[in-house]
């Protein structure tokens, strides 16, 4: 064979990168040599992969016909070393993790360490997207999804849930007052989501029955940047314990319209694609975030 797996990595990182310079970051070399590397493979195929730019790179035909094989060679070299760690009963492997922006920093991110220190050989590969993704397509092993799942495709793990609240600073009301009653609401800065609208439905009783469709002052895609604006004194938001759980435990945001609000918990479920070589990854890491997530009230069950 002529072709390297280093040369594979190369060429399939600068893909996945968009440029040289961020593809030897990524492997940990440098520019020359990624660059030596991509040269090379493409001497010994005898064919031009990529288009070289002076502001970007782009596939040739042969490139997106080679990337192809290249993946799925270095998908199966993965699953091989994997096979010979298990056998070693160590789970080893790159594991890509993707969730919503707070789900992310205020849940799994405190759990890094203590799966790192019981994992060592795991690769994790954090990503953040406030929308519902594509795994496939975004290369993703798992996806924590918040709310009724309606892809039954995937696999699903429940983890938890998480209530809902309606919340604000107490520098928003000490400035515009503290709503008595749901009808108040019409009178204040109301913080919602861009989309799904079913976001802007808050669980609270009123004369027209119970939920209420507020019309947001201000609009966010992410629940952090909602999180930020209350917490700036920006208007009053609706939102999940599992963000605001130490907020609301300083002081830093306050409970509104308590007795007129429902209870409703919002599920967290893991979901993925099955797959025998990943198996061991994946559940060693939601072994451990369900393991975790048992000491923090918040994350009822059922």
């Amino acid at each position: 064979m002529k072709t390297t797996l280093d040369e594979l990595q190369a060429f399939t990182a600068v893909v996945d990168t968009g440029s040289i310079t961020a593809a030897a970051e990524q492997l940990g070399q440098t520019a020359s040599g990624v660059s030596r590397a991509l040269s090379r493979l493409e001497d010994k195929l005898d064919v031009t992969l990529l288009r070289r730019t002076t502001r970007r790179l782009e596939l040739t035909e042969e490139g997106e016909a080679f990337l192809v094989q290249a993946r799925r060679i270095l998908a199966q070299v993965e699953e091989a070393e994997e096979q010979m760690a298990l056998r070693r009963q160590k789970p080893a492997g790159r594991l890509r993790v993707n969730a919503a922006s707070p789900f992310m920093l205020h849940v799994l991110v405190p759990l890094v360490a203590g799966f790192r220190e019981r994992y060592p050989e795991i690769e994790l590969e954090l990503h953040s997207s406030d929308q519902i993704i594509d795994l496939i397509e975004h290369r993703t092993d798992i996806a924590i999804r918040i709310g009724t799942l309606r892809d039954s495709t995937l696999h699903a793990r429940p983890l938890g849930s998480s209530r809902i609240r309606v919340l604000a600073s107490p520098a928003y009301l000490k400035a515009h007052g503290t709503p008595k009653k749901v009808e108040d609401l019409q009178r204040h800065d109301l913080i919602g989501f861009t989309q799904p609208e079913s976001l802007n439905q808050w669980p609270l009783r009123s004369a027209l029955g119970d939920d209420v469709q507020i019309e947001p002052t201000i609009k966010a895609s992410s629940g952090e940047t909602l999180r930020q604006l209350a917490l700036s004194g920006s208007g009053i938001v609706c939102l999940s314990d599992f963000m605001t759980q130490q907020d609301r435990a300083n002081g830093s945001l306050v409970q509104l319209l308590a007795a007129d609000t429902l209870e409703v918990r919002q599920p967290i479920n893991a979901v993925y694609y099955r797959n025998t070589a990943l198996a061991s990854r994946i559940t060693c890491f939601l072994d451990h975030v369900s393991q975790c997530l048992k000491d923090n009230a918040w994350a009822e069950r059922g």
